[in-house]
């Protein structure tokens, strides 16, 4: 699932519009960004937890030669599962269920529109005599002689 899929599904949950989804979505993951670039972790509760995490530096073997060498210290990003989404994603718990069609609002009737009043028609003193459907001739085709001029 993309985000674009996301947005779309939360706007169908939520039972709201696609661009108010798309700032509730956009809004979460930037105050998730925020947060823990200052260094504070972010729990949320039965999903996952994402934190900030400073390693300090160490001594390791370089597995080929098998010497030992320095690793740096670093600061990476860690973000845990949680129990409740280990759970439904391996499949101990029931995943919520969630909607996947927009409920379709009853249809109003448009409002009646006052119809321009038209003029009625003259009557004329004669009667229309009914129009006689003519057949067109097929156009005659012309043949292509063959050969050219003689010389």
């Amino acid at each position: 699932m993309k985000k674009r899929d996301l947005i779309q599904a939360v706007g169908i949950h939520a039972d709201v519009d696609n661009k108010t989804a798309a700032r509730v979505v956009e809004g979460t993951i930037d105050v998730i960004l925020a947060t823990v670039a200052k260094g504070e972790v972010v729990n949320i509760s039965g999903f996952a937890k994402f934190e900030k995490k400073r390693r300090p530096a160490r001594m390791g073997r370089n597995p080929a030669t098998g010497e030992q060498i320095k690793i740096a210290a670093k600061t990476v990003a860690k973000i845990t599962a949680l129990k409740g989404f280990k759970s439904i994603a391996l499949g101990v718990a029931a995943a919520p269920k969630i909607n996947t069609k927009r409920p379709v609002a009853p249809a109003k009737p448009a409002p009646k529109k006052a119809a321009p009043k038209k003029a009625a028609p003259k009557k004329s003193a004669k009667k229309a005599a009914p129009k006689k459907s003519a057949k067109k001739a097929a156009p005659k085709k012309k043949v292509a002689k063959k050969g050219g001029k003689k010389r």
